[in-house]
């Protein structure tokens, strides 16, 4: 934006209008609010101001603003609520020493006021700072500054899966990226690195951010699930706010999408550049895989030189309890058909989930666990990658962390040039520190070529209503200004259906002997956990998420990709509830097979606004099984095919069991398994509210190429894109768009340079 008319020395008179050219064709006009001191009186108080105005005002020295108001009286702090009017119009006071310089900020509420509105009017912040200096008439100097410029290329909001990869990418191409995180870093803390310590990431009170979400709109429905909290009217579904985003508590598991999901898009949208077979050379470039022999990467398509560092989950640990390996052993041979049934034979199988070679057999049988950890037994993911980058060019890269996009600045052509923000700690109010968040300030940041939403599949259509983008019905409904009519935003969310079998063992885990799953400061090894002792050097307990082996089959032969992903743990796990990792802690004789169902038909979710406040959480409906639109049924046919299998690899070592905890016994028939999925059943892969699609489809958010139809310099890069929920888990397809988008940003930015 051109630079404004400088009038540094201005001294009006109280009342005075001031009117301000911005260098475009416009001007801005305010009236200046006059402060008068009375000194006789011993206290100031500032009156006469223009009724009704709105504005900012801090003394010198001090951080942050206060909200301050007009009215009749005076000038108006803004104090607690629950302060006596003695305390109230103390705090109202200004001080007969105050002669210093005040900084005022003039605005109209950017809450309330529409964003075209701001812009039509050329205003250029939503906060407008000015020097002021009280005197005796009333006057007041006031210096007008430079309006705020573009400082960055790009704008990316959210550090997780989607946006990490790809500020990193702009950032190595020679672009300036600033990278917006809604909450702090914890990766240098052991309660990051530490592979086994993901449960407790996720309840984490620095890290975690708690969505209460439903399973069904009815309510009968939803008391019959033993993990609903009452008083936040939903079951858990834990979210990171923090560096990284939900790579900063997941259990790491990496395993390649289904070439077929990647073929439906390429089919939707007619670009071929979507296919499996050019999706999987993106794989190829972001994996350094650890597991594997470089020399077999023509045929196994594993990546050996790019930034996720890939290993396996460590089997070699079930020997340190022959308890374990009869378990492994019972569930190979639940896994295996062939009535000749040798363990080691199976095991020296391919078992690698991501070959590619295996992959294309779409063969079923026992797998190793891929994980996102290091040959160090350390977590990495998009934060570290991003951090090498910025350490690598830090001109090019400004991470910002507790700043929360509240809106998109969009111009009269939806152009996005910026991000209205939040800035300080605990500002959204997902986080359970939320009360605590104190003086937030708000400002705005801009982007010289475009902003990337990337808060994942709750927030991204949050921000895009918030902004204007979505249904008008519900826009309408909340007073947001309707920029463009979008149905789909929020709506087609997905997820896949998991449940646990949980057996009670009739002794303890030898593996787990001893630990106390302390999380001692960095530097720090507490006293009497050895496992923590060998963490350290790279091996133990502590170096795995947990999980053994998993077994990936079909629920019906004629499916053309197996649907359900099973895999086991020495824990006890039902889903998420609060405090769900200490009973992971506390439990140290419990067996559980998780059951996974990929490729899920219901896609009747929606995410929807309570509110207009940014800060607030968005109302999520899953809307599960019969509230849902798979008319087939298939889904609850095929979690109960799982429940049915895992049960059948538990009769293989029936005589370590105890019981039966998850369902029970009593859960025995068909019908019964069938109601008790339907009840207890949860997800952790949101995805699917942002979905790329063609034109001419109207609940098609983005195109092939992630820009969100009908604006400019507007994309989407995270799980919300999907138009069907892909593969077994999201976090690898979600790792292979962000290098997509990349390309895609680039060759943009490529154009335009030509053009111009």
């Amino acid at each position: 934006m051109p630079e404004p008319t400088r009038r540094d020395d201005l001294q009006p008179r109280p009342g005075e209008s001031i009117r301000l050219r911005t260098g475009r064709t416009s001007h801005i006009s305010f009236k200046v609010l006059p402060v008068r001191v009375d000194w006789e009186a011993g206290q100031g108080r500032p009156v006469e101001p223009a009724r009704n105005a709105r504005f900012y005002l801090r003394r010198p020295g001090e951080s942050a603003f206060s909200f301050c108001r007009s009215d009749a009286e005076g000038l108006l702090w803004q104090v607690p609520d629950g302060l006596a009017d003695s305390k109230r119009r103390e705090a109202c006071t200004l001080g007969q020493n105050e002669q210093r310089p005040l900084e005022i900020a003039y605005a109209w509420d950017p809450w309330d006021l529409d964003e075209r509105q701001l812009l039509e009017r050329d205003f250029p912040a939503d906060i407008v700072r000015r020097r002021a200096i009280p005197s005796n008439d009333g006057g007041l100097r006031i210096e007008v500054p430079r309006p705020e410029q573009a400082e960055f290329d790009y704008v990316v909001i959210g550090s997780g899966a989607g946006g990490a990869p790809l500020a990193a990418n702009l950032a190595r191409a020679g672009h300036k990226v600033l990278v917006l995180e809604a909450g702090g870093d914890r990766g240098h803390e052991n309660i990051y690195q530490v592979p086994a310590f993901h449960a407790k990431s996720t309840e984490d009170p620095d890290m975690r951010w708690d969505f209460f979400v439903r399973h069904y709109e009815n309510e009968s429905l939803q008391l019959r699930d033993t993990k609903y909290t009452k008083e936040q009217r939903g079951v858990l579904y834990p979210r990171a706010g923090t560096l990284g985003g939900c790579t900063a508590h997941n259990a790491m598991i990496t395993v390649y999408p289904h070439d077929s999901d990647w073929d439906r898009i390429a089919r939707l949208t007619g670009d071929a550049s979507w296919n499996g077979q050019a999706m999987r050379r993106y794989f190829e470039r972001l994996e350094r895989c650890r597991h594997r022999k470089r020399k077999t990467a023509e045929t196994s398509r594993h990546g050996f030189d790019g930034w996720l560092e890939t290993t396996t989950a460590d089997v070699s640990l079930a020997l340190r309890d022959l308890r374990l390996v009869k378990v492994l052993v019972g569930a190979l041979h639940e896994a295996v058909e062939e009535r000749t049934f040798n363990p080691i034979r199976e095991l020296r199988k391919n078992l690698d989930p991501n070959d590619a070679a295996l992959q294309a057999k779409d063969d079923e049988g026992p797998r190793m666990i891929p994980l996102a950890v290091t040959e160090k037994k350390r977590r990495n993911g998009p934060r570290e990658f991003l951090l090498d980058v910025q350490r690598q060019h830090p001109e090019r890269v400004r991470i910002q962390t507790h700043t929360l996009a509240t809106r998109l600045l969009l111009d009269e052509q939806l152009r996005a040039v910026g991000v209205k923000v939040l800035e300080g700690a605990h500002a959204y109010r997902a986080d359970p520190q939320a009360g605590s968040s104190g003086n937030l300030r708000k400002r705005r940041v801009l982007a010289r070529r475009e902003v990337i939403v990337c808060g994942g599949a709750f927030n991204s259509p949050q921000l895009l209503k918030l902004s204007g983008l979505g249904p008008k019905a519900e826009l309408e409904r909340l007073g947001i200004t309707v920029r463009r009519d979008m149905p789909g935003v929020g709506e087609n969310l997905q997820d896949r259906y998991e449940v646990g079998v949980v057996t009670e063992m009739t002794k303890d885990w030898k593996l787990l002997k001893g630990l106390r799953w302390q999380v001692p400061p960095p530097g720090v090894v507490p006293e009497g956990d050895d496992a923590f002792s060998e963490w350290l050097e790279g091996k133990g307990t502590y170096a795995t998420n947990g999980t053994v082996i998993a077994i990936v089959k079909r629920s019906k032969p004629d499916l053309p990709d197996p649907d359900l992903f099973i895999f086991g743990a020495p824990s006890y796990f039902k889903g998420y509830f609060p405090g769900y990792s200490q009973e992971v802690e506390r439990r140290k004789n419990c067996f559980t097979w998780a059951v996974l169902k990929a490729h899920t038909e219901n896609r009747a979710g929606s995410v929807t606004l309570r509110s207009k406040d940014p800060r607030d959480r968005p109302h999520i409906n899953f809307r599960y099984f019969e509230e849902g639109n798979d008319s087939t049924g298939h889904d609850l046919e095929a979690v109960a095919s799982g429940v049915d299998f895992a049960r059948g690899i538990a009769e293989h070592y029936k005589g370590m069991v105890r019981r039966e905890l998850v369902p029970g016994p009593a859960v025995a028939s068909r019908e019964q398994v069938k109601q008790f999925i339907r009840d207890e059943a949860w997800g952790h892969h949101a995805s699917c509210t942002c979905p790329i699609g063609t034109e001419s489809d109207p609940m098609a958010v983005l195109d092939s190429d992630f820009r969100v139809r009908g604006s400019q310099g507007l994309r989407v890069v995270d799980a919300s894109v999907f138009p069907r929920i892909p593969g077994f888990f999201i976090v690898s397809a979600v790792y292979m768009i962000s290098e997509k988008a990349s390309d895609s940003i680039l060759a943009s930015a490529r154009a335009t340079a030509r053009d111009a």
